[in-house]
């Protein structure tokens, strides 16, 4: 299953429920370009995430990191983390990826010593799992096995399944796992977020840099080293591509016109919207509207 267009709060938590009917767990097999956007865009879940890649080669970011995740090899994204991706070099990337209730990887006696420490902690946003190292060649095997549990449920799945987490987290704590805490880090990730969650409110209105900085209780400076630093971008900017992802959905309805859809996402000109329009997906809205509605 993969979910082509995902939705998230206006903090960018995703709102998809990632769990089987027995299960805290789910599991998706992903094409990138097949999203809706073309990537997959900024967010972020409570749940931990285990990602294997199957063909290509994908460039995840997590809070500020950029990592290449190659063909075989593994990633471990932890909970709360802002995190999008992207394929290199149209090299048809698709991966696995199991979303996993922290509260399902050990029993609940084993939670606050094993599990809690890791996921609050502040210097693990990551872990990338090479599988040409024997741990990590392990970790890989069991999230395709636990991708199998779940298409076949065979008897006992679930305690299967179950056995199967609880080796891949041993693995990862085992093999570099140091949690350290670090206030300015969590308070930094907060600021980001408000600052998102502001702007996903407000997109349809006039919006200036001081409104982005004032939400995140920052100075207009700070709130743009903020944006350089995490999304390698400028607040405005960030706020054109992000009108245009929401244009994409309204485009794709039958009774949308260019001009309605461009005043309804925040642009107060058709032709500006169509100029930036083209910049970000190379073609005109109307031709992005056309081709989706002879896709379907």
């Amino acid at each position: 299953m993969q979910i082509k267009n995902f939705r998230v709060n206006q903090s960018l938590k995703e709102l998809t429920q990632h769990r089987t009917v027995e299960l805290p767990i789910a599991c998706y097999e992903t094409t990138i370009k097949q999203n809706i956007h073309g990537y997959i865009p900024l967010h972020w879940h409570e749940e931990i995430q285990f990602v294997f890649i199957v063909k290509g080669e994908a460039i995840f970011q997590i809070n500020e990191e950029r990592i290449v995740v190659r063909e075989d090899d593994g990633l471990f994204i932890n909970s709360g983390c802002l995190h999008m991706a992207e394929e290199k070099k149209q090299s048809d990337c698709v991966y696995i990826c199991l979303n996993v209730s922290p509260h399902f990887v050990l029993s609940q006696e084993l939670l606050t010593t094993y599990v809690t420490p890791y996921i609050q902690a502040t210097n693990l946003p990551y872990v990338f799992v090479d599988a040409s190292e024997l741990w990590g060649k392990t970790v890989v095997e069991a999230i395709l096995k636990i991708k199998q549990l779940m298409d076949e449920k065979p008897q006992y799945f679930e305690i299967d399944i179950s056995m199967q987490l609880m080796g891949i987290w041993k693995n990862l704590i085992f093999n570099g796992f140091q949690p350290e805490y670090v206030q300015t880090e969590l308070l930094k990730s907060q600021r980001m977020k408000q600052m998102l969650n502001w702007i996903h409110s407000h997109y349809a209105e006039k919006i200036m840099l001081e409104d982005i900085a004032r939400a995140g209780g920052l100075s207009r400076s700070e709130c743009c080293r903020y944006f350089k630093r995490i999304l390698k971008t400028t607040p405005l900017n960030y706020v054109m591509d992000y009108r245009i992802q929401k244009s994409l959905v309204l485009l794709q309805q039958a009774e949308s016109n260019v001009t309605e859809v461009a005043y309804s996402v925040g642009f107060n000109s058709t032709s500006y919207f169509i100029e930036k329009f083209r910049k970000s997906m190379n073609m005109t809205p109307f031709a992005y509207k056309k081709y989706k509605m002879n896709d379907d």
